[in-house]
Parts: C-alpha cells; structure tokens; sequence
C-alpha cells in the first residue's frame, strides 16, 4: 500500500528543505506560514490547499512541476 498523499507530500517538502540547509523556521517566514504549520505540513498531518502548495513552491524557489516530483 503506498503512503496517503500528505504523507508523501511532506517528506518531499522535508527533503527540498534539507536539501537547501534551511530551518523550518526559514521556510515558514519565506512562504509566510507558522513555523507550527510547517512541522504539520512535513509530518503529513495537514491536508493543505492549492494556495498553500504555491507558498512551499515559491518559498522553496522550485516550480510545481519539482515540488511534485515524489
């Protein structure tokens, strides 16, 4: 059975993230989250909206296309 969606979604985010060495912290000022909503957001607990998935993609500086490449 593969992983639910938010799961993956947020690994993926978490691995963007690590790979630009930057703190949740940095990510939530950049896409103008809660620091606490990032956190959720990694872990798979949130089930988050279009426009939010923009704001990681721009505060992440990828383009969609990247952030959905799982």
């Amino acid at each position: 059975m593969r992983m639910p969606i938010e799961q993956r979604f947020g690994k993926r985010v978490r691995d963007l993230r690590m790979a630009q060495n930057i703190s949740q912290e940095e990510l939530a000022f950049r896409c103008h989250l809660s620091k606490n909503y990032v956190s959720d957001v990694e872990r798979g607990t949130r089930n988050i909206t279009l426009k939010v998935i923009e704001k990681f993609a721009d505060g992440l500086q990828i383009s969609l296309t990247e952030l959905f490449r799982f």
